[in-house]
């Protein structure tokens, strides 16, 4: 029996992604070993949102070939698509597939014997229409299945690659999202998430002319026999009136939103393109809080855009400070080819970039410690995950505070008072089993 191991670089979509192509492998009768074990196959779906993910990738597929040269290496994803020349440049990779390539991954095979040149299969992006279902559990314990219900994006925020890397926006047809949602539900999964590339984004109609949005699969999700719905992530223009009134009313949604606001100057976010203003985002915030008692709120921000001054930076880093969110994911902007931003004027350097980044994950630290603070003493339902090599188990409370306990509570839900909050390596909330936790 032929073995195979796959990694995963970037974004949750991607790793639905790489679930499903792992599902094909092993329903072709071949062996899926951990990532890092010896394999005779390796597939790795790239990410290409900054240039350390393209080093990453490079990084990766070398140290593979160095300690397995006799593996047979499949490249694909994001980092593929847009440059799959310098992968197939890489001695020792065999096959470099395209976003139209990568779930048709046998079609280009005849044997996975070692080959002296690389094989590149790649469509040019605007040729790209298909949509290829998938989904993924997050860990091994079948607690959450991430959903993948629509991919690529017609926004031109001017940072960014993923329109050439993914193509324009496309949405699964809904009555096959609600046939994939009873499929994680069936295997045992506890939480859906639903991700896509601009997820707020999907837009489906129907052969009898019906127009389906996000707010209608919601919808449709809160009917089926599921204990948690979240959306991976969702632009501040598409979250809509009405999906926070879902959310508010829904005994199934979480209270969690990740919205990416990527600057808090107004200057800045002209110059990316972004679909709204440092005022249309602070008034969603709050609204988030007015309205869902006990949100959390992740946030996405850039730092060291072109053009971005220090008083910009300052805007940003004082305007974050003020608003009631629970984390930051921090970037640095990379420059990337074949995007507006490349061009513009005022590049910042490298080392600034780092030291805002710096600045921005500390104040991120702050955020999360005081949001995890507040809920010391207070009673929470967790969706625990696997077991750690310690013993204990982790998992999540509706708005996303990473609890630890104790006892052994893998994929169920318990409902526990939080005890105490550290901030050692990371932060997490210590908490004790309520006994009337103890029966679902």
């Amino acid at each position: 029996m032929k073995s195979v191991s796959l990694h995963t670089l970037g974004c949750k979509l991607n790793y639905s992604e790489t679930s499903t192509i792992a599902k094909d492998f092993s329903s072709k009768g071949f062996k899926l070993n951990n990532y890092g074990e010896p394999s005779d196959i390796f597939v790795l779906n790239t990410c290409s949102v900054t240039d350390n993910a393209d080093k990453e990738c490079r990084q990766i597929v070398r140290s593979v070939i160095r300690d397995n040269p006799e593996t047979y290496v499949i490249v694909t994803g994001c980092y593929a698509q847009l440059q799959p020349g310098q992968i197939a440049d890489i001695e020792g990779v065999d096959l470099v597939l395209g976003i139209n390539e990568k779930f048709k991954l046998f079609d280009y095979i005849d044997n996975f014997e070692k080959r002296e040149v690389s094989c590149i299969h790649h469509t040019e992006i605007s040729e790209v229409r298909d949509f290829d279902e998938a989904f993924s559990a997050d860990t091994d314990s079948r607690t959450r299945a991430f959903l993948k219900i629509q991919d690529g994006c017609n926004y031109k925020c001017t940072f960014c690659t993923i329109p050439l890397a993914r193509g324009t926006s496309r949405s699964l047809p809904i009555d096959k999202v609600i046939d994939n949602a009873k499929k994680i539900i069936d295997s045992g999964y506890r939480e859906i998430v639903l991700t896509g590339v601009n997820t707020g984004d999907y837009d489906y109609r129907s052969d009898d002319k019906n127009n389906f949005r996000l707010i209608d699969v919601l919808y449709e999700l809160d009917k089926l026999n599921i204990d948690r719905i979240r959306i991976s992530s969702i632009e501040p223009n598409l979250l809509t009136d009405e999906i926070i009134s879902f959310a508010k009313n829904s005994d199934k949604y979480c209270k969690h939103f990740h919205i990416p606001m990527q600057s808090g100057d107004n200057e800045i976010l002209k110059l990316m393109k972004r679909r709204y203003n440092k005022e249309f985002y602070r008034d969603l915030i709050y609204k988030l809080n007015d309205e869902i008692k006990d949100v959390g709120i992740g946030v996405d921000v850039i730092t060291g855009f072109p053009g971005e001054e220090d008083i910009n930076f300052e805007n940003t880093y004082n305007f974050l400070d003020t608003l009631p969110i629970s984390y930051l994911h921090v970037f640095n902007y990379s420059e990337r080819k074949n995007t507006e931003a490349i061009r513009l004027s005022g590049k910042v350097d490298v080392r600034k970039r780092k030291k805002r980044s710096e600045l921005l994950r500390r104040l991120s630290e702050r955020k999360k410690l005081d949001f995890y603070t507040k809920y010391s003493g207070t009673r929470q339902s967790v969706l625990f995950e696997s077991k750690n090599e310690d013993g204990s188990v982790e998992g999540y409370t509706s708005n996303y505070i990473r609890v630890r306990c104790n006892n052994n509570f893998e994929n169920e839900i318990k409902d526990v008072t939080i005890t105490d909050v550290k901030a050692r390596n990371r932060i997490i909330a210590d908490c004790i089993i309520n006994i009337s936790g103890l029966n679902d």
